[in-house]
């Protein structure tokens, strides 16, 4: 049974049926990993004949559907590639506080996971989507979840409501490279815009996406979210308070916002120290991508160690953000590097890198022969590209 299996009508007649209730209990008691699924398919098909498959997938999704989305998903349908787009729970709730008083239609609104974030928040809230099955599946989560369900299918590129504000996320299209442009996602960007000019939407896009070639008007908001990336908001003028902003959330409710209502304000930046400082910062994923790198060193009284690069560097790390302890830098060699590694009885190397061709797992295999077996001493090393040649800098993991 793949990953990508694919739910029919007659799929959620059962799911939601108290036969197909029971099934789940029965399947919720199984381990339905790798080694067991033969015997675990073998035990379903004798109780729920061909829809074992169904009550598989969706007892595995669920399993990881709790992690990234709360416990409120316990209970609920998915498809595999509708939970891997899924906000998780804490990237919703904040873009739901963000639209708070404003009545939103979700024009994709796919199994229903930002409608349950935004429903508390949001009167009225409504959602479509062009797949019926991924409608009677959000329809089923928002009952679950004890809220109201206001749905219809519908093409995005429709108009079907009058005086919401629109909301898309848009599914992806593979690429073959880091980013993706409007082009690139189903539907696309100009054509959301086109379809929707009275009131252009708020878009969720991936992180990634290169969105100053979009060219529109709002502001752009990057959240991360335990120092990954999750999404890019393209908030309209109407709601656009700055035009971009990085948001960092994390798990344990710690975070900040960085902002800035012109990104060019700092173009010019302070240079990069002609010594390094004591320690070495990597800014969140959100302020990189928010081309807010220079901001942020100016708020922490950090430098760049190089104009094009994230890598700053100061006497001291901002507080409860991670930093690196420089103890030695030279430029960059395999030899030079495997020399500290004897000199202090390292263990484990953590690599990092930004702008230079060192690929870090190759690396680690050339440095494993200077490498201590018998500590578990670790050290990091951040090979970053200075100028015109690679630098290292050895430190101390934290």
């Amino acid at each position: 049974m793949s990953a990508g299996y694919r739910f029919d009508p007659a799929d959620l007649d059962y799911l939601t049926s108290g036969a197909g209730q029971d099934a789940l209990c029965a399947a919720a008691d199984r381990p339905l990993t790798e080694g067991s699924m033969l015997a675990d398919l073998t035990a379903l098909r004798a109780l729920c004949g061909p829809r074992a498959a169904a009550i598989v997938e969706t007892v595995r999704l669920r399993r990881r559907a709790v992690p990234k989305l709360g416990e409120i998903a316990a209970g609920w349908l998915f498809t595999d590639e509708a939970l891997q787009q899924a906000t998780p729970g804490p990237v919703a709730r904040h873009r739901a506080q963000r639209l708070a008083g404003i009545g939103v239609h979700d024009l994709t609104c796919s199994i229903g996971a930002d409608l349950v974030a935004l429903l508390p928040h949001c009167d009225p809230a409504i959602g479509s989507d062009l797949d019926p099955v991924r409608v009677r599946m959000a329809a089923h989560n928002l009952v679950a979840s004890g809220l109201p369900a206001r749905l219809l299918v519908a093409d995005a590129l429709t108009t079907v409501s009058r005086g919401l504000l629109p909301y898309a996320d848009p599914a992806r299209r593979e690429s073959g490279g880091r980013r993706i442009t409007s082009v690139e996602t189903l539907p696309s960007v100009a054509d959301l815009d086109r379809v929707h000019a009275s009131r252009p939407p708020v878009l969720r896009l991936p992180p990634g996406i290169d969105y100053e070639s979009l060219g529109r008007a709002g502001e752009v908001e990057v959240v991360s979210l335990d120092g990954g990336a999750r999404e890019a908001v393209l908030w309209p003028a109407e709601l656009a308070t700055v035009a971009r902003r990085a948001t960092v959330l994390s798990s344990t409710g710690a975070g900040f916002e960085l902002t800035s209502a012109d990104p060019e304000e700092l173009s010019s930046g302070p240079a990069p120290a002609d010594v390094v400082g004591d320690w070495i910062v990597d800014p969140d994923a959100a302020v990189v991508r928010a081309h807010l790198v220079r901001h942020y060193a100016a708020r922490h009284g950090l430098t760049q160690l190089d104009p094009h690069l994230a890598y700053l560097s100061g006497p001291r790390p901002p507080d409860g953000v991670r930093g690196f302890r420089v103890l030695d830098s030279a430029p960059y060699s395999v030899r030079t590097v495997s020399g500290w590694i004897r000199r202090d009885g390292t263990g484990t190397v953590e690599i990092k890198q930004r702008g230079t061709s060192v690929i870090p797992d190759e690396l680690r295999k050339r440095l494993r022969p200077a490498m201590t077996k018998d500590t578990t001493l670790a050290h990091t090393l951040v090979v970053a590209r200075i100028g015109d040649r690679p630098w290292a800098f050895w430190c101390r993991t934290p």
